[in-house]
């Protein structure tokens, strides 16, 4: 079978991991092209401005396989613009997305690419007996519970960073802000066809997790947004004609009951009834005219969020 694999792996002071997990992951790449899953493969790395010797390891693995390259970022951004602009440079057809951190299984890499040719367009790990604190694995239960019952997607674990998808599953989306716990998400609702996969996972073995409790709040406020851009993305005004529709019906019969009260010779000046109805108006065009305009200009403006001006540099 013809098909490259892309590894892309996005890194922040890990270098302690990354020639053990490049080994790791070579071994199960060799078997898979002997049995013919694969025919190539690259390693993207992507130093998201690690203060360690992290970019230092990554030109060393590329002097002994040129087939492995790297992007360095000039200060951290964030996972999700390291897999943006990893996936923005990769060159295979099937992606691999693992944490550098060696909690990822190489081992996993033919059981991704069976499912993906039973036709599945992106495959998603699921850390069945998860080797991580309660302080981490409580709120990621929660997590995944939530997005599952808001998406209608039957995943167990959406924030798993070990993935397969093709090539233009990565092409369809953009990924900012906390949206890398999406990726399941947005893919979608972009059409693609989704399952998952029991993982094994692994201890940490060097350093310690770079997450803290503020990536949750993070996370809510993104997940809010994929929740509106997933049912109102292609319609927005659906959502914002309803509320402003409504505010706007009210505010209205409001000021013509009013109006007529006026016509019969009641004062209508101090009530704050007239207060009331002014206001539901404003605010129904306001949701009808500057929501819609700003939502617009929000998905240009995330379009256009990961900049080749972030990178360092990259071969």
């Amino acid at each position: 079978m013809q098909r490259k694999a892309s590894f892309v792996i996005p890194a922040y002071n890990e270098e302690e991991s990354l020639r053990e997990l490049y080994t790791q992951v070579m071994d199960n790449v060799n078997l898979c092209m002997k049995e013919g899953l694969l025919s190539d493969y690259e390693f993207l790395f992507v130093d998201d401005g690690s203060t360690d010797n992290s970019a230092r390891v990554m030109k060393q693995l590329r002097e002994t396989d040129e087939k492995v390259r790297y992007i360095i970022f000039r200060k951290n951004f964030g996972k999700s613009i390291a897999l943006q602009a990893a996936f923005r440079n990769v060159t295979g057809d099937i992606i691999i997305t693992m944490d550098a951190d060696l909690q990822d299984d190489p081992v996993e890499l033919k059981n991704f690419l069976i499912k993906i040719d039973e036709g599945y367009d992106m495959v998603v790990g699921w850390k069945v007996n998860r080797l991580d604190s309660m302080e981490k694995k409580l709120p990621s239960k929660l997590f995944n519970k939530v997005t599952a019952k808001m998406s209608g997607i039957n995943l167990h674990d959406f924030d798993c960073g070990y993935k397969a998808f093709r090539r233009e599953v990565a092409d369809s989306m953009d990924v900012y802000g906390e949206m890398h716990r999406y990726i399941p998400v947005l893919a979608y609702r972009n059409g693609f066809k989704i399952t998952e996969i029991p993982v094994h996972h692994n201890k940490r073995k060097h350093g310690k997790s770079k997450y803290g409790m503020e990536r949750y709040m993070r996370g809510l406020f993104d997940f809010i947004s994929v929740a509106f851009l997933s049912n109102y993305h292609d319609r927005p005004m659906y959502f914002f004609g309803r509320v402003g529709g409504c505010s706007f019906g009210l505010g209205f019969l409001i000021c013509l009951f009013l109006t007529i009260e006026w016509f019969m010779g009641y004062p209508i000046g101090t009530r704050p009834l007239l207060q009331l109805g002014v206001l539901l108006i404003f605010l129904g065009v306001q949701f009808l005219s500057i929501g819609f305009i700003g939502n617009m200009l929000v998905e240009v403006t995330v379009r256009n969020s990961y900049s080749e001006a972030h990178i360092k540099e990259k071969v």
